[in-house]
C-alpha cells in the first residue's frame, strides 16, 4: 500500500462546553490517537489536526485540511454529542472544498445516532460505530481499494440513498493489541493541573455496573483492561522520553479489580518515576482498597473523582447507581486520610426537585466533607434507560451544543430555571468557601494537595462565574412546549430500529456487578441446620 496516496487525517473539532474553552490546560484527543496507532501500523499516512486546542476557526481548518489533501478524513471528538453540530458543520465545508475526500466519524453520539446522521448530513459517508481501532483499520482498506462496506462489522454508511449499518463489531478483548499514536503530538502542546506537560489514558474500558444514566456502559459493552505491568512501563517511558509529569485517566472504573490495579500500583512504584495521577471511581472501591491506600499515594495518584449523584435512597434506586451514602463519606474521609483529593460530582435535575430538596442536598454535602464539588446537571442520552423515564419532560435547551452537564436541559416542574439556578450556584459557593475547604486549600501542609486544591479554585471559579455570564447575557433555558420524545425521537424501549442495531441494548445479561455482597452459603446452611436441630 502506498503510503503517499493514501493519507489519512484525524480531526479532532473544536468544542464549544465549558469543559473545553475556560482551562488554560488542554489533554491530546485520545480517542483520535487510539485509532491512529493501529492505522500507522496498517501503512497508513496518518496525520492529526487538533482543531480543539487553540481553537481553530472553521475556515482555518478548511484550509489546512485542504493544505494536507488527505484520502480520508477521520473526525471524532470525547464530547461527541455537544460535539456534533459543529462536525456536521465541518463536514459539509470539507466536502464542498474536496469532494473526494471521504469523511468517516466515529464516537458515542454517533454510534447510536448513525440514521439520523447519514439522513441530514450528506456530508458524511461512514460512521464508525464502537470501538475504533479495528473498524477503522477495516474501513479505511475498503475505502481505498473501493470494497464493499457491507462486509464491514462496526460501521454505518449509505446505499442507494439509503443508511445502513452493519452487524455489531466484537469488542476488543486484548486492549494491549492496539497501541497510542503518541508520535502524532507535540507533548509540549498539551499540560494540566495548572501547566504540568500531561496526557490522558486508558488503564481500561466499560463498568460492570448498571447506573441508568450512564451513556458509557453500553459503548464499551464490558469491562476489560490493560496489562498492569506493561502499561505502568508505557507511563514511565512517557515520564521519561517526552516529560510527562500528569496522567489523566478517562476510564470509567479504573479500579474495578482490586487485583489488577493492585499490580499496575505496584508496577508504577517500582518503575520508581515522579507522576501525578489524576481520575475517576467508585467510593466503593476506594473503602474496599481501605488497606491498600498507601499504594495509590506511593504510585503518584493525588485526585479521584467521585460519583456521588444524589443523597436521596429513592433517587439512587431509581437511577440504579448500586451505591450508599455512607459509604460515600468513608471513601472521602479515607481519600483525605492518605493525602488524596476527592471531588464529589452531584448531579441535579434527576426529578421533580424542590427547594427542600435542595435544602437537603446541601447539608448531606456538608456532612460528606469533599475536597471539591462539581454539580452537574442531569442530560438525557437517547440510548439509555434514564432517557426513558424523562422522556414526557419538557427541553428548555434545544441547542445540544449545551448538553454538557454544565446547563439544564430539561424543565423542573418544581421551580423556574432562574432559581434552579441559584441553588446550583448558591450550593457551590458554599461548599467552596466554607472553613475547612479555604483551610486545605491555602494552610494544607501537604504541598501536592494544597497545589490541586488551589488550581481548582482557579479554574472553577472561572468556570462559575462564565455559567451565570451565560445564564444571563447566553442561551438561557427557556420554555419550547416540545417533550424530549418529540425533540431527540423514541428512545430506550420504543426505537424504530430492531434492538440489536443499537450497542446499548445488545447487552450482556444484567448480573451482580463484581464485589458486590454475596451471601456466604456455607454459613447460611450452618445457620439453618441449627435452627432445624441437625448440627
Amino acid at each position: 500500500m502506498s503510503a503517499i496516496a493514501h493519507k489519512i487525517l484525524l480531526l479532532n473539532p473544536p468544542h464549544t462546553a465549558i469543559g473545553s474553552r475556560i482551562p488554560d490546560d488542554h489533554l491530546p484527543p485520545l480517542g483520535l490517537l487510539a485509532i491512529g496507532g493501529p492505522l500507522i501500523d496498517a501503512g497508513f499516512a496518518v496525520e492529526l489536526l487538533d482543531a480543539d486546542r487553540d481553537p481553530l476557526s472553521p475556515e482555518e481548518i478548511v484550509r489546512r485540511v485542504v493544505a494536507v489533501s488527505p484520502r480520508i478524513v477521520m473526525v471524532g471528538h470525547a464530547g461527541s454529542s455537544t460535539a456534533h453540530p459543529t462536525i456536521a458543520d465541518l463536514a459539509l465545508r470539507i466536502k464542498a472544498a474536496l469532494p473526494a475526500t471521504r469523511i468517516v466519524y466515529g464516537g458515542v453520539f454517533p454510534s447510536y445516532h448513525w440514521r439520523e446522521v447519514l439522513d441530514e448530513c450528506s456530508a458524511i459517508d461512514v460512521i464508525v460505530r464502537g470501538e475504533g481501532e479495528q473498524t477503522a483499520v477495516r474501513v479505511a482498506r475498503t475505502l481505498v481499494t473501493h470494497g464493499l462496506l457491507a462486509t464491514v462489522p462496526g460501521c454505518a454508511y449509505r446505499e442507494a440513498g439509503v443508511a445502513r449499518a452493519t452487524r455489531q463489531a466484537r469488542p476488543i478483548e486484548n486492549l494491549d493489541d492496539y497501541r497510542v499514536a503518541w508520535e502524532l503530538i507535540d507533548f509540549d502542546h498539551y499540560a494540566y493541573w495548572g501547566g504540568r506537560k500531561a496526557v490522558v489514558v486508558q488503564f481500561s474500558r466499560g463498568c460492570p455496573y448498571l447506573c441508568s444514566y450512564c451513556g458509557q456502559r453500553g459503548f464499551w459493552r464490558s469491562w476489560r483492561h490493560r496489562d498492569p505491568v506493561r502499561f505502568a512501563r508505557e507511563l514511565a517511558c512517557l515520564h521519561r522520553e517526552h516529560g510527562v509529569e500528569v496522567v489523566n485517566f478517562a476510564d470509567e472504573l479504573p479500579t474495578a479489580s482490586r487485583q489488577a490495579w493492585r499490580e499496575f500500583l505496584e508496577a508504577l512504584i517500582a518503575e520508581n518515576v515522579s507522576l501525578t495521577l489524576v481520575g475517576s471511581t467508585r467510593a466503593g472501591d476506594i473503602v474496599r482498597d481501605a488497606d491498600i491506600l498507601h499504594l495509590y499515594r506511593r504510585a503518584g495518584v493525588v485526585r479521584f473523582l467521585l460519583g456521588i449523584e444524589s443523597y436521596d435512597e429513592s433517587t439512587l434506586i431509581a437511577i440504579r447507581k448500586d451505591a450508599k451514602p455512607r459509604e460515600d463519606q468513608e471513601a472521602i474521609r479515607l481519600l483525605r486520610q492518605h493525602g488524596i483529593v476527592s471531588m464529589a460530582t452531584y448531579v441535579v435535575g434527576f426529578d421533580d426537585e424542590g427547594d427542600r430538596h435542595y435544602w437537603h442536598s446541601l447539608k448531606q454535602l456538608l456532612r460528606y466533607d469533599p475536597d471539591q464539588i462539581q454539580l452537574l446537571y442531569a442530560t438525557p442520552l437517547r440510548w439509555t434507560r434514564y432517557f426513558a423515564t424523562v422522556a414526557h419532560r419538557e427541553v428548555v435547551q434545544p441547542d445540544t451544543r449545551l448538553w454538557d452537564y454544565k446547563h439544564q436541559v430539561l424543565a423542573s416542574p418544581a421551580m423556574p430555571p432562574w432559581r434552579m439556578l441559584l441553588w446550583v450556584k448558591g450550593i457551590e459557593v458554599v461548599m467552596q468557601l466554607r472553613p475547612r475547604s479555604l483551610l486545605r486549600t491555602f494552610f494544607s501542609r501537604n504541598p501536592e494537595f494544597r497545589h490541586a486544591m488551589q488550581w481548582y479554585v482557579r479554574m472553577g471559579r472561572r468556570v462559575w462565574f462564565r455559567e451565570v455570564a451565560e445564564f444571563l447575557f447566553g442561551k438561557r433555558p427557556r420554555a419550547t412546549g416540545v417533550r424530549l420524545a418529540d425533540f431527540r425521537g423514541p428512545g430506550y424501549g420504543k426505537l424504530p430500529i430492531p434492538a440489536r442495531e443499537e450497542p446499548s441494548l445488545s447487552r450482556l445479561r444484567e448480573r451482580t456487578p463484581p464485589f458486590a455482597w454475596r451471601p456466604d452459603w456455607q454459613a447460611l446452611t450452618e445457620a439453618i441446620r441449627k435452627t432445624l436441630g441437625f448440627g
